[in-house]
């Protein structure tokens, strides 16, 4: 059920139907992270720049060198601060698009359905600012972990599949439940909508295509709830 939700969330991605949400996030994913790297860059010089002034002058002769290596070491350090720093912004964004992009879903996958209603524009800032906040704690925990050797490709996995499988799949099912049932609906179904997140955190692994994730998820999850609610009922 998750690998076939996939798929059809992958398929979704270069839809023509989707071709306006699809510009949309990626712009708005891209300056983003532009903004989020110019404030991460600047509060580096801001801490590293006194430090190294005291450090230079004390040996001049190595000037040039000390130079390089934090020239090296802090664009290590910048892009790796950016590369954790994706899920949340996706995160965010995608409480702002989830709506148009179960729309697209809605039409294209399952027209004999009735259709979600979208979450109002206060409500949605609201849970993209939570989302937001939520996962930027759980990346600070995995960045933590990252310390501990053997463990941090799988803290990122765990926290990242956890988070976004949750958030995405209650933002699924808030267009079709209220606030309350979407979430006892994501609680009977954990084990899935887990696996789901996991699929989402292997997504936002891979370098370029991860900027597509708040499209690829809000389908996913869009897909995962239609097949959950449709076999309970059955059922």
């Amino acid at each position: 059920m998750v690998f076939e939700a996939a798929r059809l969330a992958f398929i979704n991605l270069f839809a023509s139907e989707t071709r306006g949400v699809f510009w949309k996030v990626l712009g708005l994913t891209l300056a983003a992270l532009l903004v989020v790297w110019i404030l991460i860059r600047k509060i580096f010089i801001w801490l590293a720049l006194p430090w190294l002034e005291q450090l230079v002058p004390g040996i001049p002769e190595w000037a040039g060198w000390i130079g390089f290596v934090l020239g090296i070491v802090a664009s290590i350090g910048l892009a790796l601060a950016l590369a954790l720093l994706i899920s949340p912004v996706t995160a965010a964004i995608a409480g702002l698009f989830l709506d148009d992009v179960a729309e697209v879903v809605e039409q294209r996958d399952y027209p004999q359905d009735q259709p979600g209603v979208a979450m109002p524009l206060g409500q949605s800032i609201i849970s993209a600012l939570s989302f937001f906040g939520i996962v930027v704690l759980g990346n600070l925990i995995a960045l933590l972990m990252l310390l501990i050797p053997g463990i941090n490709l799988i803290a990122f996995f765990l926290v990242n599949g956890y988070l976004l499988g949750r958030e995405f799949f209650e933002f699924a099912a808030m267009r079709y439940r209220s606030i309350h049932d979407a979430k006892a609906f994501r609680r009977q179904n954990r084990g899935t909508v887990l696996m789901g997140g996991f699929v989402i955190a292997g997504f936002l692994a891979i370098p370029l295509l991860n900027l597509l994730t708040p499209l690829f998820a809000a389908g996913l999850m869009v897909h995962l709830y239609k097949m959950l609610n449709r076999e309970q009922q059955i059922v």
